[in-house]
């Protein structure tokens, strides 16, 4: 079912993308000219690069632009061998439309070996009349300095809070499902900008029900609330450690979230706390030291009742709360 709704909703065109308006500019001018350097697109996942790649090629190609473009995952075939067959092969050949080139399109880039990087910028360097890249990634520092000089480099940033709504709405109305405020803000929150997470949660969610509300999005998504993770932290710096320990253990039971779902979600509400900024700077610390602890082995309750140890000492001296 993952990415079925994504798929069905993935804007055909760039003037439908949204929240990347500046990019959106810059490539039309390419469709404008019907000419195009090979591409970076860096940035978060589920902000649009691939659907960009694949509107670009739609606008500069027409109906039959699947001929002109071809889409390879870098993190499923990374090394030397493909860059050498697959895409050499691939790029040698004529371009089959009048716009005299075609595209190759590589997904999470930074995953090829940097002998693969290295026979890839030689591959770009000979082709170039005849195909262009478009390279995308998560990270662009993990590109190879000689092809990111040759990139003309696009970085998306990750979606407005508005943008993403907007579309949600548009999808629950087309599928025939309602969607309240409070279950946008919670899908929201629980994607973080990132659309395709955001779409995926929708449609989880409305596999569970036909109305969705908040409750339905955290038991979709197996996520605990946010109010829940707030109360979880401010109970422990108010002094209240049992209670916060009791909560915390339902947590555990009740909503079978692991101890790594928990701290990562007590990492992004300790940002939103009004609490005083040096507090903040510690609980952080803290919080760091302890993730660290259980991704090396450690048990994850004692290490979280002992962060909420922590939480409620910090809280206690700095009376802040």
């Amino acid at each position: 079912m993952e990415d079925v709704w994504v798929e069905k909703y993935r804007p055909k065109a760039l003037d439908e993308i949204v929240g990347q308006e500046e990019i959106v500019m810059r490539l039309k001018s390419y469709v404008r000219s019907k000419s195009m350097p090979h591409l970076l697109f860096a940035g978060p996942a589920g902000t649009g690069k691939t659907t960009s790649a694949i509107a670009l090629a739609r606008e500069l190609f027409g109906e039959n632009w699947r001929m002109s473009f071809h889409e390879l995952n870098a993190s499923d075939e990374r090394g030397i061998n493909v860059v050498r067959t697959k895409i050499k092969e691939y790029a040698r050949t004529a371009a089959p439309n009048n716009v005299g080139f075609k595209i190759i399109f590589l997904d999470e880039a930074d995953a090829l070996t940097p002998d693969a990087q290295a026979a890839l910028r030689r591959t770009m360097e000979m082709y170039s009349k005849t195909c262009r890249f478009i390279l995308s990634c998560n990270y662009s520092s993990k590109i190879i300095e000689p092809i990111q000089s040759r990139c003309a480099i696009f970085r998306f940033s990750p979606l407005q809070e508005d943008a993403v709504k907007e579309r949600l709405k548009y999808i629950a109305e087309k599928e025939g499902k309602t969607i309240d405020e409070h279950a946008l803000n919670a899908i929201y929150y629980v994607s973080s900008g990132d659309m395709r997470h955001a779409i995926n949660v929708l449609q989880m969610s409305a596999a569970i029900s036909d109305n969705i509300d908040e409750n339905v999005v955290y038991k979709a998504t197996g996520l605990a609330k946010k109010e829940d993770v707030e109360g979880l932290i401010k109970m422990a710096i108010s002094g209240d450690f049992i209670s916060a320990r009791n909560l915390l253990q339902k947590m555990f039971v009740e909503y079978g979230l692991s101890g790594e779902d928990i701290i990562k979600q007590i990492h992004r509400i300790i940002y939103e706390l009004p609490i005083d900024e040096h507090l903040k700077v510690v609980l952080l610390d803290k919080t760091g030291e302890i993730e660290f602890r259980m991704v090396e082995g450690a048990n994850e309750r004692i290490q979280l009742d002992a962060l909420l140890a922590y939480f409620t000492l910090a809280g206690t001296k700095s009376h802040s709360f």
